[in-house]
């Protein structure tokens, strides 16, 4: 049995046709990347699917295998990122911040934060809207990644 996760996925090659699961790598990482620049725009597996000529539910299971998250986990965590950015400068409500990037529910968008990053849109703004002042940037993002379900949560006794 062939083991399936973001670092054990392998594409299977046909006799009839060996390159196809470099065409597919190359199709997921073209729906990967547009989320990344259109996380803001009105994305659905339906839409990812036809411009990679795919269709969505072949699309939603080999992405779910290649990177270990579904395309929609995938695109709340970019827009998930993305506020959390906005929300730490502390000059934009929170409500702003969800249709900024993208969301179309309030509601929705504080249960996803909630979940993501372990508190409320409002409370993450209020505790970390100066938390990266005076960081570059390229480090802020690092630090402030959001970890979907607290995968990498780390114990402070793993720091002494």
């Amino acid at each position: 049995m062939e083991e399936r996760g973001a670092c054990h996925y392998r594409l299977m090659a046909s006799p009839a046709n060996p390159s196809k699961p470099l065409r597919d790598l190359a199709r997921l990482r073209r729906v990967r990347d547009r989320i990344d620049r259109e996380y803001a725009q009105p994305l659905d597996v339906e839409a990812l699917a036809q411009t990679v000529h795919m269709s969505a539910g072949h699309l939603s299971r080999q992405f779910k295998a290649a990177y270990g998250e579904s395309v929609y986990s995938y695109l709340m965590t970019r827009r998930i990122e993305r506020a959390m950015a906005l929300l730490r400068r502390g000059d934009i409500s929170v409500t702003d911040a969800c249709f900024t990037v993208g969301c179309s529910s309030l509601g929705t968008f504080s249960t996803r934060f909630s979940e993501l990053v372990g508190m409320s849109p409002t409370a993450y703004r209020r505790e970390r809207a100066k938390a990266t002042e005076g960081m570059p940037s390229c480090v802020a993002r690092v630090v402030t990644r959001p970890v979907r379900n607290q995968e990498a949560a780390v114990d402070k006794t793993d720091l002494d």
